[in-house]
């Protein structure tokens, strides 16, 4: 019998592969960016941070900041360099805020946002300058200590509640370290009393609550210690549009109703600035552009990079 030879199969080829590979490269700088907008128009992260940059020249001076309070600085920083370990993410950084203030932090990613709270809270390694909450220096106090005996109070970005628990049981978890547990309890009764919400839920388990419900749940819990000053990272982050309202009409209730001063951070550039006395544009972990609330939102600059016009 003749044997027969199997040909090798044919390597398959394509000459649309390029093509798809450029196709696919152009995508992928589409749908990589910051703000608002159609994917093939808003900017890149590093784009945003170039140009930002572009804009600190003019970056106002501690004075120049402390008379854009209008009264007295309740809380004060200057000449801060902090980070983590070893590497330093604040350079020279001041701030100034007066009681019963509120103030937004608004920059690129990475730009050290975060670490300004996590700074006056005692979370980073403080490599130099000072940090005073009326008037007293709190630079080098532990959190406990700042939430204890300087009235500061972090409210955290992630979901924090403990979602077993009950919505009474997390408010409870607010007031650890005060000396005597009733006294938790009492304060936890002015926040029933306050939020309807809460108070309709108070024996069901955390877990049960919407978003939204989550984050009042959070910053409630905050204010069992009754704290002066109330440390915001994105309070809007996650939440549904109806949710974020509610969310920015219970900190606005803090401010002008119970006298709280208010230093948040906020990726909705927009929403944040909207609602805060004063704006701070960082970049790179420096402060670049600062000013009222609303001036910084007619500013071109501001508004092409941050809020996607």
């Amino acid at each position: 019998m003749a044997k027969t030879t199997k040909k090798a199969p044919a390597k398959k080829t394509s000459a649309r592969k390029p093509a798809k590979k450029r196709a696919a490269k152009k995508a992928a700088k589409q749908v990589s960016g910051y703000g608002a907008g159609s994917v093939d128009v808003v900017m890149s992260v590093d784009a945003v941070a170039r140009e930002a940059a572009k804009i600190s020249d003019g970056a106002p001076k501690s004075e120049a900041l402390a008379a854009m309070v209008g009264g007295e600085p309740y809380v004060s920083i200057e000449g801060l360099k902090a980070g983590y370990g070893r590497m330093e993410i604040l350079h020279d950084f001041d701030l100034h805020v007066g009681r019963g203030q509120s103030l937004c932090l608004i920059g690129p990613n990475g730009a050290g946002k975060s670490t300004v709270l996590h700074s006056i809270f005692g979370f980073t390694n403080i490599f130099g300058g000072k940090i005073n909450v009326g008037g007293k220096d709190v630079t080098a106090l532990r959190p406990n200590d700042k939430l204890k005996t300087a009235g500061i109070a972090y409210i955290l970005q992630d979901n924090s509640v403990f979602p077993d628990m009950t919505v009474e049981e997390n408010l409870w978890m607010g007031g650890y370290l005060k000396d005597r547990p009733d006294e938790a309890k009492e304060q936890a009764e002015k926040v029933f009393a306050k939020y309807d919400r809460l108070a309709a839920r108070r024996r069901q388990p955390a877990k049960v609550l919407s978003g939204g419900e989550r984050r009042l749940l959070e910053i409630s819990r905050a204010l069992v210690m009754n704290p002066e000053v109330l440390l915001v990272d994105e309070p809007s982050i996650g939440l549904e549009p109806r949710f974020i309202d509610m969310v920015f009409e219970i900190l606005d209730d803090l401010q002008h109703g119970e006298g709280k001063t208010i230093i948040m951070v906020e990726q909705n550039a927009k929403k944040g600035l909207e609602f805060a006395d004063l704006g701070y544009v960082l970049v790179s972990g420096e402060l670049a552009k600062a000013g009222p609330g609303k001036e910084l939102l007619a500013d071109p600059d501001v508004g092409r990079l941050f809020l996607g016009g």
